[in-house]
């Protein structure tokens, strides 16, 4: 068995990230991400992207766990 790492989108909240995973920046540079299950931002309003510091909640982001439908 492989290991998958998978991303849920939380409903009005930020993206879970799950399993064997790097993060890096557009250039290429690692960020460490401290641990096995991390939380990302996309609201844009957290302090400490791209990691999630639970901003969404007072700027009032909605966003379902669901994809958008095709246009």
């Amino acid at each position: 068995m492989r290991d998958v790492v998978t991303v849920t989108p939380c409903e009005d909240g930020p993206l879970l990230l799950r399993g064997p995973f790097e993060l890096v920046t557009q250039d290429g540079e690692r960020i460490d991400a401290g641990r096995a299950t991390v939380a990302l931002c996309r609201c844009g309003r957290s302090a400490a992207k791209p990691f999630c510091d639970g901003s969404h909640k007072a700027a009032g982001f909605r966003a379902t766990s669901e994809p958008d439908p095709p246009a």
